[in-house]
């Protein structure tokens, strides 16, 4: 068992995945992780198998008309209706609101362990991007205990609906890829898990 920590480059993924979800692909944090993921040998320090993670390379590579600006406005910001919202109330919550039960459960969990984080842009706390970002400081900063529960409790329970539906209908092959990235990763997370993913009705 290996803890959730910097070891096999666990934070490390965390927070690129978590970038690249919660920030435009041009950005300052966003930009220099899409280069590594376009150039080769990123998937040496992959902490997945190469094997695995070789149909990714190619795909990561791929150009369409569409760029990835544009492809991330149509994704995450709109204005036409998200095929895939990123936030967990909408996919847990019977009526797929944002800032749902779920949501301020989340609240309650960090107020309860003394976390707080910063939002980058004023939307609810359960973004994937920026849920992702909170497990990779938990990690660094030696809180295990509290990173495995937000994994088991407030993110892998709708994750995998989230990723299967994101990668289905992102119709660009670099978010097609990072969405299957991260389905791979959160599997082989889950895996390492010491306390059961919560089980939760998903509504989407």
């Amino acid at each position: 068992m290996t803890h959730f920590s910097q070891r096999d480059n666990f934070s490390t993924a965390a927070r690129v995945l978590g970038a690249l979800f919660y920030f435009a692909p041009d950005s300052d944090e966003a930009a220099p992780l899409v280069s590594s993921l376009t150039a080769d040998g990123w998937q040496a320090q992959w902490p997945l198998s190469e094997n695995i993670l070789s149909p990714l390379v190619v795909q990561f590579q791929t150009e369409v008309d569409e760029t990835l600006p544009e492809a991330w406005q149509r994704l995450f910001i709109g204005p036409y209706t998200l095929p895939s919202p990123p936030w967990g109330s909408v996919w847990l919550d019977r009526e797929n609101v944002l800032f749902g039960d779920s949501t301020l459960a989340l609240r309650q969990w960090m107020r309860d362990n003394g976390i707080q984080f910063e939002m980058q842009q004023n939307e609810p706390e359960d973004h994937f991007g920026s849920l992702l970002l909170l497990t990779a400081w938990l990690a660094e900063n030696e809180r295990h205990t509290e990173c495995e529960q937000l994994l088991a409790w407030h993110l892998l329970p709708w994750s995998a609906r989230f990723l299967e539906v994101f990668t289905e209908k992102a119709d660009h092959p670099f978010y097609q890829a990072l969405g299957e990235l991260a389905r791979l990763t959160l599997a082989e997370w889950q895996s390492q898990l010491l306390i059961p993913v919560a089980i939760k009705p998903l509504f989407r």
